[in-house]
């Protein structure tokens, strides 16, 4: 939202400075520059430049402008399309883990407050059509710099309808840390949202458990359950942490994919500006535990996403097939 933002701004301004330009000229007064006339429609503004032109007949007789304004307003205009579909047009990745039991498990991560739709209809009607059992949020469901809280409430009121929700925090919630965010989660909490940061929920056939600031583990009282342990977590650099609670899976974010996905190396760079991240998305086996990474929904470090789509994770637990099941 944040490019948006920037480019109804350089539009708008574009388009008074042509306006006002155009007054100045009639007057015989102090002018605007051409040059500072043609960068805001190169750095983006060009359709405001363009409507100035036409609406106040301005510059519509100079070369220079009469063929690079519409030319970068076409350029833009591409480029608004197609960023506006990366970062908004929402993939469902599936996984698939064998244990004693059938579940479907819909991870939500760093969502940053990102607008899908009005009261986010559109990320919900996605998470329904995976038709979860359970939904679990891995943090940074608001952002610390564009913060919108009744935007997060509107998601966990809408999610908390489709299945039962848990939720940690990520490092943008721990730097929000105060009044209004402790009124937050009292709210969040109050809508039937359940808050594991640094406990466990115990379920039928798993036990949900949640580090405390996105990557804080607990003493959590699952030692010789035997019951399959899922941590949420935020961070995934600090597997060696959660290799050491026994999980036997870990549900992470955070890196957002690396941002920008560059074919044949992968995650361009993560919000802690670790350059080409080992771990950015996908599925990772540490011995006894295996990890998997959301992409995220959001952005934070940078405001587009490019061949890096918003993602929802939909872990499948399926039942293992029995011996003798498998031979007939």
């Amino acid at each position: 939202m944040i490019l948006v933002f920037y480019l109804i701004i350089l539009n708008i301004l574009a388009f008074a400075c042509y306006g006002i330009d155009k007054k100045k000229a009639e007057k015989g007064k102090w002018r605007i520059s051409e040059a500072c006339l043609l960068t805001m429609a190169v750095l983006g503004g060009a359709l405001g430049a363009f409507l100035g032109m036409l609406f106040f007949h301005h510059k519509t007789r100079k070369k220079k402008f009469y063929i690079l304004v519409p030319t970068f307003t076409v350029l833009w205009t591409i480029l608004c399309i197609f960023f506006l579909y990366q970062n908004f047009h929402i993939v469902i990745t599936e996984y698939e883990y064998e244990a004693d039991f059938d579940c479907r498990i819909v991870q939500i991560s760093d969502l940053h407050n990102q607008f899908f739709g009005f009261d986010e209809k559109r990320l919900l009607n996605k998470i329904k059509s995976c038709d979860p059992d359970i939904i679990v949020v891995t943090g940074d469901v608001v952002d610390s710099v564009h913060t919108n809280y009744d935007r997060a409430l509107k998601f966990f009121e809408g999610a908390v309808q489709i299945a039962p929700v848990y939720y940690i925090t990520g490092n943008h919630e721990v730097w929000l840390r105060g009044k209004k965010f402790d009124r937050f989660l009292e709210d969040v909490q109050a809508k039937g949202i359940h808050f594991l940061d640094g406990t466990t929920a115990k379920l039928d056939n798993l036990i949900l458990a949640g580090t405390t600031d996105g990557y804080t583990t607990a003493d959590y009282d699952w030692t010789g359950d035997s019951r399959l342990k899922i941590l949420l977590a935020h961070e995934p650099d600090k597997y060696e942490n959660y290799q050491k609670t026994g999980a036997d899976i870990v549900l992470a974010g955070h890196v957002h994919g690396g941002q920008i996905i560059v074919p044949g190396k992968g995650g361009l760079v993560s919000p802690d500006f670790d350059f080409f991240p080992k771990l950015y998305r996908g599925e990772h086996h540490f011995e006894n535990m295996t990890m998997y990474i959301s992409r995220g929904l959001g952005n934070s470090l940078l405001p587009v996403r490019i061949n890096n789509y918003p993602e929802i994770v939909l872990l499948r637990i399926v039942k293992k097939q029995s011996t003798a099941g498998a031979d007939q």
